[in-house]
């Protein structure tokens, strides 16, 4: 079928389990996925593949400076073949701001890159304190605490729409 990259960017780790996600779903449809790490020293070629997803989780309000980077360096490339993007990050658990139209971080992403691939997608992130050094938990905590979220440090729950994975998955499929 189709050859398939998918790129990620990740702080904790969770977008890449979203991404290994989407990999178990789509190759059972005939698909060679590579699954490779978005970051500065990426080097990997889009135009060696058929179809590209790119995911990037969120920090303190911003994706990593070289998800942008790279999508502005490859965006001819990416225009010209099916493609894909989605946000990860702990504000999309909000039914206001949890679609890529409404999600303040996806919004300003593509305002910056100036592309819009076929499919993209805003998922609600992982919230894992025990995993998070004193500095990262304590920030974490406060934002929770004035968005109201979870704010107990050994708290760990996962946002994560499962369901709207495979529903994107099926996108990345049909591409």
């Amino acid at each position: 079928m189709s050859k398939i990259l998918i790129l990620y960017s990740t702080v904790d780790g969770h977008t890449l389990d979203i991404c290994q996600r989407l990999r178990q779903l789509v190759e059972p449809a005939g698909h060679a996925v590579t699954l490779s790490v978005l970051d500065d020293q990426t080097t990997v070629d889009p135009e060696r593949f058929d179809k590209v997803v790119v995911g990037a989780s969120i920090r303190y309000g911003k994706h990593r400076p070289c998800v942008a980077a790279f999508l502005l360096k490859h965006r001819t490339s990416l225009q010209a073949r099916p493609s894909a993007l989605f946000s990860v990050n702990i504000v999309a658990r909000m039914p206001d701001k949890n679609t890529p139209d409404t999600n303040p971080y996806m919004r300003s992403l593509l305002r910056e890159i100036g592309w819009r691939p076929r499919h993209v997608a805003t998922f609600a992130g992982k919230l894992d304190y025990p995993s998070y050094g004193l500095w990262d938990r304590t920030i974490i905590r406060f934002i929770m605490l004035l968005t109201r979220g979870p704010t107990d440090p050994r708290a760990v729950v996962d946002f994560t729409d499962w369901r709207q994975v495979e529903r994107f998955a099926r996108e990345i499929d049909g591409m």
